[in-house]
């Protein structure tokens, strides 16, 4: 056995015994889950969280039958095994990265539990020889498979249309304050505050290693104080703008990234091969922002590409006139 590594059995070698004991604690993970994603909804989506409180409740009973089944078979006492103790056994997420999922994703990883657990169950009852167990197995397995039906059962009745429809535009607003917003924001801070800087540097020196370094200077520093500024200046506990930290990473990386942009191009040799390549790249950078603003902020495309081609063209002559004078 090698330090650190627990050895696992093969599923091929587990007694029917252990398969049902693996059955019961799976269904007892399941229904904690469950009902961790209900716990994590019912602020802000109660009714997905009642969904998932209906699946919770399911899955005891999957539970409460496959302990009856093990209590008339072997008796009442049920091995310790547990998924990570079986090699090529499904895994299931940590419960606390719920933490990072979105309202869709949760819903998603609920879809792949299910298909899951009825791949699990059908390979259970073909390794089953007795035949109210073998039953029993593949009663759990059809109902894994028509757990969407269930699921689409409890939603039609805890998941009204308008009901879905709210917490779908709820889900999406908190992505555009907690994604978006700072997202843009960096992206236009690092796309045209780095104009000015890059081609001063670059018309005042016609070297292209020296543009480069100010430019991914000026790109990485302004990414840092972007990511920074937003992820302190607002916890979003009062605002409802999200975590600050995801909020910060969103800001700062896309900061990084706009500068960068046309900074890269100067590792050409030829000046003006990279001043050209630099031009065409912040033209893509400055769509880029209107595109964003259009789909995202409903802001009308002609307006955001003016404000933006505006700015942009403004702080470019300032940077080239300041770097020919």
């Amino acid at each position: 056995m090698i330090p650190g590594f627990a050895p696992r059995r093969r599923f091929s070698d587990l007694s029917e015994q252990e398969i049902l004991a693996l059955a019961i604690s799976s269904e007892e993970d399941d229904a904690q889950i469950y009902r961790q994603y209900a716990q994590h909804l019912r602020a802000d989506y109660p009714a997905s969280a009642k969904v998932f409180d209906g699946m919770a409740v399911e899955e005891d009973e999957h539970r409460r039958r496959l302990i009856e089944t093990h209590t008339n078979r072997f008796g009442d006492v049920i091995p310790l095994i547990r998924h990570e103790h079986v090699a090529g056994f499904y895994a299931r997420k940590p419960v606390w990265l719920m933490k990072n999922l979105s309202l869709e994703r949760i819903r998603a990883e609920a879809e792949a539990m299910e298909r899951d657990a009825h791949n699990f169950y059908t390979t259970a009852a073909q390794h089953s020889t007795d035949a109210a167990t073998r039953k029993l197995l593949g009663d759990l397995a059809a109902a894994e498979a028509g757990h969407a039906e269930t699921a689409a059962h409890l939603s039609a009745t805890h998941l009204e249309p308008d009901a879905k429809a709210e917490e779908d535009r709820a889900a999406h607003r908190q992505f555009i304050l907690t994604w978006v917003q700072p997202g843009l924001a960096g992206l236009m801070d690092g796309s045209v505050s780095t104009l000015a800087p890059i081609f001063a540097t670059a018309f005042a020196t016609h070297d292209t290693w020296t543009t480069f370094l100010v430019g991914a200077a000026a790109s990485v520093g302004a990414g840092i104080s972007m990511g920074f500024t937003e992820a302190a200046h607002d916890d979003g506990v009062l605002s409802g703008r999200g975590s600050p930290w995801k909020r910060g990473l969103a800001s700062g990386v896309m900061t990084t990234l706009g500068g960068m942009g046309h900074a890269l191009p100067y590792l050409i040799p030829d000046f003006w091969t990279a001043t050209t390549l630099a031009m065409i790249i912040v033209f893509i950078e400055l769509w880029a922002i209107a595109w964003i603003q259009n789909k995202f902020m409903e802001t009308p495309f002609a307006r955001a590409a003016m404000q933006v081609v505006l700015g942009g063209a403004l702080v470019f002559a300032a940077g080239a006139l300041i770097g020919r004078g």
